[in-house]
């Protein structure tokens, strides 16, 4: 089958590569795109040409506006970006019969309750960011396109920047770290969503009927206070020559923390659909965390 990746040059993207490479040939573009080829969301009429042009089985969306903060004061860069290129992308795979593969988040929901989030609960995102992913989904789901949604949460990836990186440097500089205490989520690596993914389209090519939406996060669920001590614990045993600086790490709420844009408190995903539907078992969240830790110290 052929494919067509978008946003090749970020975490999930870099990971995705690998993965969709042995499904058959594969173009990957970033946002600065090819010869006669458009990979910028922020082009939707350009992404369209480009699905014409290439005609592929399978289109995998990777790319985003991810600046959460950011979003509050860029509504309509947002949305163009998260809501109308997905939608551009949708009309483009239902006219040519294409799967259009796309990436959701948790902030759909409000984040309100403990029990982990199931894809049919209804959505109510508290920021922009949010608000613009749910309207590419719901664009995707109107088209009558062929799709896959997985909504993800906490993604990390040893390639650029990310939380574990953050708090080794930080470890390094500072006696005294605050973490929020108080939202619960699973750290999840690009890596397991590029395999999961893979996994998910090769079976879609047999049974049509698994598409859909659904939660796609490592299992087990932690804060980012609990997050970081394992980082600590775990670098500390791995690479003991390191100078740690930090003493203490105490763990704060969110309201101690104001930002531009609400934070939901309760990320945890419901993967059950997921495991069920495509015969998986997905690792405790630490798992992944090791393995980044063994990649980067």
């Amino acid at each position: 089958m052929s494919l067509l990746l978008l946003g090749m040059s970020g975490q999930l993207g870099w990971e995705l590569q690998r993965s969709l490479a042995p499904l058959g040939p594969l173009t990957a573009l970033d946002r600065h795109g090819a010869p006669g080829l458009c990979g910028d969301l922020g082009d939707a009429e350009g992404l369209a040409a480009t699905v014409r042009a290439l005609r592929p089985r399978v289109i995998v969306n990777a790319a985003a506006y991810t600046a959460v903060d950011q979003a509050e004061s860029e509504p309509d860069l947002a949305r163009r970006i998260n809501a109308d290129a997905p939608a551009a992308l949708a009309r483009e795979a239902a006219a040519c019969g294409a799967l259009l593969v796309h990436y959701s988040t948790d902030y759909v929901f409000d984040g309100s309750g403990q029990q982990p989030w199931r894809e049919g609960d209804v959505p109510a995102p508290l920021n922009v960011y949010g608000a613009t992913k749910l309207a590419g989904e719901q664009a995707i789901r109107q088209s009558g396109c062929r799709h896959l949604i997985f909504r993800t949460s906490w993604v990390y990836a040893a390639r650029g920047g990310n939380f574990a990186r953050t708090m080794l440097r930080l470890g390094q500089q500072r006696e005294r770290l605050t973490v929020i205490d108080d939202q619960w989520g699973a750290p999840t690596g690009a890596e397991l969503i590029a395999d999961v993914s893979a996994h998910a389209i090769r079976q879609l090519d047999a049974r049509p009927q698994d598409g859909g939406t659904y939660h796609l996060a490592a299992a087990g669920f932690t804060t980012w206070f609990e997050y970081a001590n394992q980082v600590f614990a775990q670098a500390r045993q791995a690479r003991s020559a390191i100078e740690w600086v930090v003493k203490d790490v105490a763990p704060i709420p969110t309201s101690a923390y104001p930002t531009p844009a609400r934070r939901p408190h309760n990320s945890r995903l419901d993967t059950g659909k997921l495991q069920a539907t495509f015969g998986l078992t997905l690792p405790p969240w630490q798992d992944g965390v090791r393995r980044l830790l063994a990649e980067i110290l």
